[in-house]
Protein backbone atom coordinates (compact mmCIF):
# COMPACT_ATOMS: atom_id res chain seq x y z
CA UNK A 1 0.00 0.00 0.00
CA UNK A 2 2.60 2.31 1.05
CA UNK A 3 4.51 2.07 -2.08
CA UNK A 4 1.50 2.53 -4.06
CA UNK A 5 0.55 5.52 -2.88
CA UNK A 6 4.37 6.82 -2.82
CA UNK A 7 3.77 6.94 -6.57
CA UNK A 8 0.81 9.03 -7.08
CA UNK A 9 1.48 12.12 -9.26
CA UNK A 10 4.21 10.37 -10.94
CA UNK A 11 3.48 10.81 -14.83
CA UNK A 12 2.22 8.17 -17.13
CA UNK A 13 4.57 7.21 -20.08
CA UNK A 14 3.91 4.58 -22.21
CA UNK A 15 6.72 1.49 -21.36
CA UNK A 16 7.54 3.37 -18.71
CA UNK A 17 9.07 0.76 -16.32
CA UNK A 18 10.68 3.20 -13.50
CA UNK A 19 8.96 6.49 -11.12
CA UNK A 20 12.18 8.87 -12.56
CA UNK A 21 11.22 8.12 -16.38
CA UNK A 22 7.44 7.67 -15.69
CA UNK A 23 5.20 4.55 -15.43
CA UNK A 24 2.87 2.89 -17.58
CA UNK A 25 -0.08 0.44 -16.01
CA UNK A 26 2.05 -2.86 -15.55
CA UNK A 27 5.06 -1.06 -15.24
CA UNK A 28 3.89 0.73 -12.21
CA UNK A 29 2.52 -2.87 -10.93
CA UNK A 30 5.66 -4.76 -11.21
CA UNK A 31 7.80 -2.10 -9.92
CA UNK A 32 6.02 -1.77 -6.87
CA UNK A 33 6.20 -5.62 -6.53
CA UNK A 34 9.59 -5.82 -7.57
CA UNK A 35 10.30 -3.07 -4.63
CA UNK A 36 7.86 -4.07 -1.65
CA UNK A 37 7.80 -7.75 -2.57
CA UNK A 38 10.90 -9.03 -4.06
CA UNK A 39 8.21 -10.60 -6.66
CA UNK A 40 9.71 -10.37 -10.62
CA UNK A 41 6.82 -9.12 -13.22
CA UNK A 42 6.38 -9.10 -16.66
CA UNK A 43 5.51 -5.35 -17.67
CA UNK A 44 2.63 -6.57 -19.41
CA UNK A 45 -0.60 -6.81 -18.14
CA UNK A 46 -1.85 -9.54 -19.63
CA UNK A 47 0.85 -11.94 -19.04
CA UNK A 48 0.53 -11.14 -15.44
CA UNK A 49 -2.94 -11.93 -15.40
CA UNK A 50 -1.68 -15.21 -16.71
CA UNK A 51 0.04 -15.63 -13.15
CA UNK A 52 -2.29 -14.88 -10.93
CA UNK A 53 -5.17 -16.54 -9.49
CA UNK A 54 -8.82 -15.12 -10.20
CA UNK A 55 -10.77 -14.60 -6.96
CA UNK A 56 -13.72 -13.23 -6.31
CA UNK A 57 -14.47 -9.38 -5.37
CA UNK A 58 -15.30 -10.11 -1.94
CA UNK A 59 -11.97 -12.08 -1.14
CA UNK A 60 -9.91 -8.88 -2.53
CA UNK A 61 -7.41 -7.36 -0.24
CA UNK A 62 -4.81 -4.78 -0.58
CA UNK A 63 -2.07 -5.48 -2.69
CA UNK A 64 -4.23 -7.55 -5.33
CA UNK A 65 -4.44 -6.98 -8.68
CA UNK A 66 -7.25 -5.19 -10.79
CA UNK A 67 -7.68 -6.00 -14.19
CA UNK A 68 -9.49 -4.34 -17.35
CA UNK A 69 -10.65 -4.07 -21.05
CA UNK A 70 -9.94 -0.43 -22.14
CA UNK A 71 -8.26 -1.10 -25.53
CA UNK A 72 -10.90 -4.02 -26.72
CA UNK A 73 -8.31 -6.65 -25.47
CA UNK A 74 -8.97 -8.66 -22.38
CA UNK A 75 -6.59 -7.36 -19.52
CA UNK A 76 -5.32 -4.54 -21.19
CA UNK A 77 -5.25 -2.43 -18.20
CA UNK A 78 -5.07 -3.06 -14.49
CA UNK A 79 -4.03 -1.78 -11.06
CA UNK A 80 -3.24 -2.46 -7.38
CA UNK A 81 -6.61 -2.70 -4.73
CA UNK A 82 -6.43 -0.49 -2.03
CA UNK A 83 -9.05 -0.95 0.16
CA UNK A 84 -12.40 0.13 0.28
CA UNK A 85 -13.29 -0.11 -3.26
CA UNK A 86 -10.38 1.85 -4.44
CA UNK A 87 -7.07 1.54 -7.09
CA UNK A 88 -3.75 2.63 -8.13
CA UNK A 89 -3.42 3.03 -11.50
CA UNK A 90 -1.25 4.89 -14.58
CA UNK A 91 -4.53 5.35 -16.57
CA UNK A 92 -3.01 6.99 -20.04
CA UNK A 93 -0.83 9.33 -21.97
CA UNK A 94 -1.15 12.87 -20.16
CA UNK A 95 -2.07 11.86 -16.78
CA UNK A 96 -0.55 10.74 -13.38
CA UNK A 97 -0.85 8.05 -11.36
CA UNK A 98 -3.61 8.14 -9.51
CA UNK A 99 -6.41 6.30 -7.18
CA UNK A 100 -10.12 5.75 -8.74
CA UNK A 101 -12.92 3.75 -7.13
CA UNK A 102 -13.97 0.49 -9.01
CA UNK A 103 -17.53 1.54 -9.16
CA UNK A 104 -16.54 4.65 -11.54
CA UNK A 105 -19.12 4.05 -14.60
CA UNK A 106 -15.54 4.21 -17.05
CA UNK A 107 -13.71 1.33 -14.92
CA UNK A 108 -16.73 -0.59 -13.64
CA UNK A 109 -17.91 -1.26 -17.73
CA UNK A 110 -14.90 -1.94 -18.23
CA UNK A 111 -14.15 -4.13 -15.20
CA UNK A 112 -12.64 -7.99 -15.75
CA UNK A 113 -12.07 -9.30 -12.22
CA UNK A 114 -9.28 -9.21 -9.70
CA UNK A 115 -6.32 -11.50 -9.29
CA UNK A 116 -4.00 -12.06 -6.88
CA UNK A 117 -0.46 -13.94 -6.45
CA UNK A 118 -0.65 -14.40 -2.94
CA UNK A 119 -1.78 -17.37 -1.27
Amino acid sequence: LMYSLSLLDIDYKFGGSNPEAGLDCSGMVAYIYQNAAKVKLPHNAAQIASLARPIDNSRMRVGDLVFFNTLGKPFSHMGIYIGDGKFVHAPRSNSVIRVDRLDNSYFAARYEGARTLFD
